[in-house]
C-alpha cells in the first residue's frame, strides 16, 4: 500500500475531520481512507483529456421542483386510488388505542 501525505492542513478543518471520525466511530486515519475511497469511485470523476460521462439513469443532475417532482410521480403512479382501500396510519393507530 501507498503512503500519502498533507501538509499544511488548516487547523479548523483538521478539527472538522477529527469530529467527523468521532460520529462516525472512526480513528482520523479511517475516515480520511474511507473519503479518499470515495472520492475515487465517484462515478462523476473526470475522464483523461478533461471529458466528463454522461450520467446514467438514477444520478443527480440538479435540483427539480415540487411540481416536477409530482408530475412525474403522477406519470409512474396514474390510479392512486388503488391505495385508498388501504386503511390509513392514522386510523390504525387511533383503533390500536381505542382498543387499550
Amino acid at each position: 500500500m501507498s503512503n500519502l501525505s498533507i501538509k499544511d492542513v488548516p487547523e479548523s478543518w483538521a478539527q472538522t475531520l477529527r469530529k467527523r471520525a468521532a460520529r462516525n466511530h472512526r480513528s482520523l486515519q479511517g475516515e480520511l481512507l474511507s473519503l479518499i475511497e470515495a472520492a475515487v469511485q465517484e462515478p462523476g470523476l473526470p475522464l483523461q483529456g478533461g471529458a466528463q460521462p454522461q450520467p446514467t439513469e438514477g444520478q443527480r443532475m440538479g435540483w427539480k421542483t415540487v411540481t416536477q417532482v409530482v408530475a412525474e410521480l403522477n406519470t409512474k403512479h396514474p390510479n392512486p386510488e388503488l391505495n385508498q382501500a388501504l386503511p390509513r396510519g392514522v386510523d390504525i393507530i387511533r383503533e390500536d388505542r381505542d382498543s387499550r
